[in-house]
């Protein structure tokens, strides 16, 4: 069967489960639209758990940035990764015991102030919708390459199916459809991983034949790659260009970005009890973990396949896959010397201005794109993004593996994508107008402004997913990096810090999430000629610039705690309580 059919029935069958799975779970109360009432099991927490956060950065984009940068992109697996066991260490057991439906609603009650409640809103949203739009990117290039519609109407098709089943069936029909999804993203990364480690290295677990020898050789997998990669002017594949400090600012903002991100944390307030939350948090790092062992290997297989591939190939013999991702508008070719071959090496591509339009063809079948970097002699362009998706074509797998990594892709993509707008939604409707401006709707009211809500976020997100402001991995940082510099320090200190007051942590969520985003925005729009490390705070980047926006709002919030008024004797009994397993003698409390 073609695989261009296989591709449409294998999406078509998963988009038909999860609208199945929405209408057979659609929310009727306010409970169920926000926390799923609090009756998901622990195992199927932790599978809609790692579907939620295994964004399509973490499927299409983090692989593809190792592939490219090597070990530098390393700081995605660490701060990830690292960042869920902060998460069910400190987080999720205690908010959980709070027992409230929005990570707006702890802080508002936590600091006894609605104040504070509205700049944990404000937060939200940003953190959000900046997220967001790493996710629609990758629904956008997913459709563009595999159903061949443009990339904007792919965007547009992947806004639907969200509308569908976010909307109809809010907190419990996207945990369940996120478990499928799980489902479906873990086998569509694991089964071309698998192959094409036993292409590679003769090894059927991705993770070992990472370590191991090239088929038919002595030479290990990483050395191939140094080699290949000095040969063609680029720097060793297993060495390092950031330095530590950068490297260590993106690891931490990562890490504990993740254990700030309001779309993650509410997964935990719709298990049944404070120890599910615990059992969610290990059975998702578990799910979590399969996909980021394999994506170092999965990053290794891709860019040798490219290179070996492509470089100093004629363009009219190669495979029909090079020429699919040209007309999706993320891989290009210009022949700058006119032998009709494919010259890839270091540097940006098609120095100068193409002699042709992007939408036409050079004499030898040659594309350029007018949007790709300039000047450099390098022929070729790629897309980091495609890597991941690519690779079984490369690798010439059977047509149903590539239709499998398409469904993978949209899956990763979706999921998130879904519980984002959800928790954009909650927010608007629970904490700002339930809570603040209209305190008087019915439940059936604010059930309607939650999916209202919910339509007005998928539009915006649409917007962005239609004009991203760059690689899906790279946006994805934004947010927790944002995460990070607002939420973060309010969550912990909320629990932890029984002194902290509601002036100390609006004082503090504000100073982060302030500066944070103002550094991002200068960087990568404002003045982009400037971002480079000469020019940095403290050599940090914009993508790990939330772990000094973090340090600030630490030291703000504590500083105006210290010098304003300790939290009623109420509140500091609610911190110590919430400390204490249930069962237990509160010391404070009395129970």
């Amino acid at each position: 069967m073609d695989t261009q059919v296989l591709v449409y029935i294998v999406v078509g069958a998963t988009f038909a489960l999860y609208i199945g799975i929405a209408i057979w779970s659609r929310a009727g109360s306010t409970s169920e639209y926000y926390v799923a009432s609090k009756g998901v099991h622990p195992i199927a927490n932790g599978m809609a758990t790692g579907a939620d956060w295994m964004s399509a950065a973490s499927f299409i984009s983090m692989a593809g940035i190792i592939s490219f940068v090597g070990r530098d992109g390393s700081v995605y697996l660490m701060g990830w990764t690292g960042g869920y066991v902060l998460l069910a260490m400190c987080l999720a057991p205690y908010l959980r015991k709070f027992g409230k439906f929005t990570v707006p609603e702890f802080v508002g009650e936590r600091y006894y102030s609605q104040a504070a409640r509205m700049v944990a809103v404000v937060c939200v949203i940003f953190i959000s919708f900046t997220y967001v739009a790493g996710q629609m990117r990758g629904v956008g290039i997913v459709f563009s390459r595999y159903l061949e519609v443009d990339i904007n109407l792919g965007v547009m098709i992947g806004m639907g199916i969200v509308f569908i089943y976010a909307v109809l069936g809010g907190m419990k029909g996207i945990t369940y459809t996120q478990v499928a999804q799980y489902c479906v993203m873990i086998l569509a990364y694991m089964i071309p991983a698998i192959f094409i480690s036993i292409l590679v290295t003769g090894n059927p677990i991705p993770q070992i034949g990472f370590g191991d020898t090239v088929q038919g050789t002595d030479t290990y997998l990483l050395d191939k790659l140094n080699q290949i990669s000095i040969d063609l002017g680029f720097a060793e594949y297993t060495s390092g260009s950031k330095s530590t400090i950068d490297t260590f600012a993106i690891t931490l903002a990562l890490m504990v970005g993740t254990a700030g991100l309001p779309h993650v944390i509410v997964r935990f307030f719709t298990v049944p009890k404070v120890s599910d939350a615990r059992l969610s948090a290990g059975w998702a790092l578990l799910f979590i973990a399969i996909l980021y062992t394999t994506a170092p290997a999965v990053a290794s297989f891709a860019r040798l396949n490219l290179v070996q591939t492509v470089n100093n190939a004629e363009y009219q013999q190669l495979p029909g896959w090079f020429q699919n991702w040209e007309n999706a508008g993320l891989l290009a070719w210009q022949d700058k010397n006119g032998d009709g071959k494919i010259q890839y090496s270091a540097g940006a591509p098609f120095a100068g201005k193409p002699d042709f339009a992007a939408d036409q063809r050079g004499a030898s079948g040659e594309r350029a794109l007018t949007n790709a970097p300039t000047e450099s002699a390098n022929e070729l362009y790629v897309d980091r993004d495609i890597m991941v998706l690519a690779n079984p074509e490369i690798a010439q797998l059977p047509g149903w593996v590539v239709a499998l990594i398409a469904a993978g892709g949209l899956a990763a993509a979706l999921s998130t994508a879904a519980g984002l707008l959800l928790v954009i939604s909650t927010s608007i409707s629970h904490d700002l107008l339930k809570s603040n401006l209209m305190p008087n709707i019915s439940e059936k009211q604010e059930l309607l402004a939650a999916r209202i809500a919910a339509a007005a976020a998928i539009a915006i997100a649409g917007y962005f997913g239609i004009n991203p402001p760059g690689f899906v991995a790279q946006v994805v940082a934004f947010a927790f990096g944002l995460a990070a510099a607002s939420f973060f320090p309010a969550i912990i200190m909320g629990i932890f810090y029984k002194r902290m007051n509601k002036e100390g942590a609006i004082a503090g969520m504000l100073t982060g999430l302030i500066f944070t985003f103002s550094y991002i925005v200068y960087f990568k729009f404002v003045n982009p000629a400037a971002n480079t490390p000469e020019h940095w705070w403290f050599g940090i980047s914009p993508e790990g610039i939330g772990t000094l926006g973090m340090v600030f709002n630490f030291v703000v919030s504590t500083v105006v705690a210290k010098m304003t008024a300790e939290p009623p004797a109420h509140i500091q009994e609610l911190v110590e309580d919430i400390r204490v397993p249930r069962g237990a003698v509160s010391p404070v409390a009395g129970h």
